[in-house]
């Protein structure tokens, strides 16, 4: 007889592995992001709901979970494998759903806790009370579990009727699935006129995939087409490989209709029979529980490598993005350099001005045009450096993400910032120049907003302004005006690489939100491993 393994070190590295899970993200629309984000969710709910607390206490109940398409009868099933009715079936059900578990009062304990399924808000609600008038104020009924008890149910084993897996509602297929995960045994429920459609017979591939403890429910199966549908729906599970799935059929009755009451308990006699023999004998409850543990922990072996693949593909897509930005700023920022070298600032307006300096123009009008002509060519580098980016960001499917939506309003920001960081420069040369003058003789020193602007000038004009230069020693001196020069430089050039590698920054902003990194890869791959070596 198959048993549990319960080492502690199992559950550690188990523990761990359940973090690495829950740390992966997928946040740009990469072609396999969606799988790869279903993935991951739905193997935190296998972890968190079923396989972690299930080795932790292996004594706890058997949960079998009733799950099926809408109009298959679940409800009405659960009903009458219960004896009275504790699950409401109606054509209301595929938009409004709680989920009920049903267990015997002696295994109350076991389910009243946050053992399983901890997401979900505890409501017991007395026998023929309606749910809403238990549920918290303003509490998602798809985010509660009503709990029921039922002495006819046998000691260890408990029921949970879960939503259609094809409800209209899109929360109630994400809970359907989420309840799925949570199960010991799956119990897949289907009719004669619906056994072949696609929805069940993904949830029975999911369950053979993880080679989980399933049964089968044919139900409201007409009389006169038992033997045939029945011989059918066997040759489809053959050919799906799960010949070997327990199968149940259920006639259809009257009160199979929508609303109607209980089912004979000669109808689902087998049923019942079949899932107390799984509570008491004690190797048919190992086995149940052993094989739904290690298919779900053999699954490892594939899940976990694929969620790796899937991180570094992120990453990969994150590195392309951000070699874009880097590669697009880098050039226009060595074509600014190149530009400040030429002299290209003073053009236009500050030429102007420059040639009228002094006599029709002052040195206070002089520094604005100096300073509007230096922001006009930073903001045509930031907005070129934003076209290439775009230009590249076409042709990369990760650029999709809708954190890239808002470019635009930033952009029409750089402008103001830009023009902020210019002026701050402006004052800081400003107040090299007043340094300067006042080590001078008060008798002979200049204007120190003249010198602010001859120095602007020479730094900014190349060899256009070389007078700048010249007339900046005769009222400086020399060793002045070189140091003045200096300083000066040293800061234009610490102002535009600053407004460069901000803008770049501002650029990569929302793809550093996302906060995709190399990590993930490796260390999914070595929380399986750790999970390997230690079974």
């Amino acid at each position: 007889m198959v048993t549990l393994d319960v080492r502690p070190q199992l559950l550690d590295a188990l523990s761990a592995l359940r973090d690495r899970v829950a740390a992966a993200r997928f946040p740009l629309p990469l072609a396999g992001a969606p799988r790869a984000r279903a993935n991951r969710d739905e193997l935190l709910a296998q972890l968190d709901d079923y396989l972690v607390p299930r080795l932790r206490e292996p004594e706890a109940p058997l949960l079998a979970v009733v799950g099926g398409s809408t109009g298959a009868g679940k409800s009405t099933l659960v009903n009458s494998l219960v004896g009275r009715r504790v699950s409401e079936a109606g054509v209301l059900r595929p938009t409004t759903r709680t989920p009920v578990l049903v267990c015997h009062p002696e295994d109350h304990h076991w389910f009243s806790g946050m053992r399983v399924l901890p997401d979900l808000t505890r409501v017991w609600v007395p026998h023929n009370q309606p749910d809403d008038d238990l549920l918290p104020p303003g509490e998602n009924p798809a985010r509660v579990l009503r709990i029921e008890t039922a002495e006819t149910l046998p000691p260890g084993l408990a029921l949970l009727d879960a939503p259609d897996i094809d409800s209209l509602v899109a929360d109630n297929r994400t809970l359907a699935a989420e309840l799925m995960c949570a199960a010991d045994i799956w119990v897949m429920v289907t009719t004669a006129a619906r056994y072949a459609d696609a929805v069940p017979w993904h949830l029975l591939r999911t369950a053979k995939e993880y080679d989980v403890t399933l049964i089968t429910v044919l139900d409201r199966v007409p009389h006169q087409v038992v033997s045939e549908v029945s011989r059918q729906y066997a040759a489809l599970l053959t050919k799906a490989g799960l010949g070997d799935v327990p199968r149940f059929t259920v006639p259809e009755l009257p009160e199979s209709a929508w609303g109607g009451g209980l089912l004979p308990a000669t109808a689902v006699a087998p049923l019942r029979t079949w899932l107390a023999q799984q509570t008491q004998d004690p190797a048919a409850r190992q086995h149940a529980m052993a094989r739904t543990a290690y298919g779900i922990l053999n699954s490892l072996k594939s899940r976990m490598p694929e969620l790796a693949s899937a991180a570094a593909a992120q990453y990969a897509a994150a590195l392309r993005l951000t070699s874009a930005v880097d590669l697009a700023y880098d050039s226009e920022h060595a074509r600014v350099r190149q530009r400040l070298q030429s002299g290209a600032v003073l053009a236009g307006d500050a030429l102007k001005r420059w040639r009228a300096f002094p006599l029709d123009c002052t040195a206070g009008e002089l520094l604005d045009a100096l300073v509007e002509s230096l922001s006009a060519l930073l903001l045509c580098a930031v907005t070129a450096a934003d076209e290439r980016v775009d230009e590249a960001w076409r042709r990369e499917p990760a650029a999709r993400a809708p954190e890239f939506s808002d470019r635009d309003a930033s952009l029409e920001n750089a402008e103001h910032r830009i023009g902020m960081a210019v002026r701050r420069w402006r004052r800081e040369v400003e107040e090299y120049a007043e340094d300067e003058v006042r080590g001078l003789d008060r008798s002979v020193a200049p204007d120190p907003e003249v010198v602010a602007a001859l120095v602007a000038t020479a730094l900014l004009g190349g060899r256009r302004a070389r007078s700048a230069g010249e007339g900046l020693a005769e009222r400086i001196g020399a060793h002045g005006a070189l140091r003045l020069r200096d300083r000066g430089g040293r800061l234009l050039t610490e102002y535009v690489n600053r407004v460069m590698h901000n803008e770049r920054e501002r650029r990569l902003a929302p793809l550093d939100a996302l906060d995709v990194h190399p990590e993930p890869q490796a260390e999914l791959i070595a929380a399986l491993s750790v999970l390997q070596k230690e079974r």
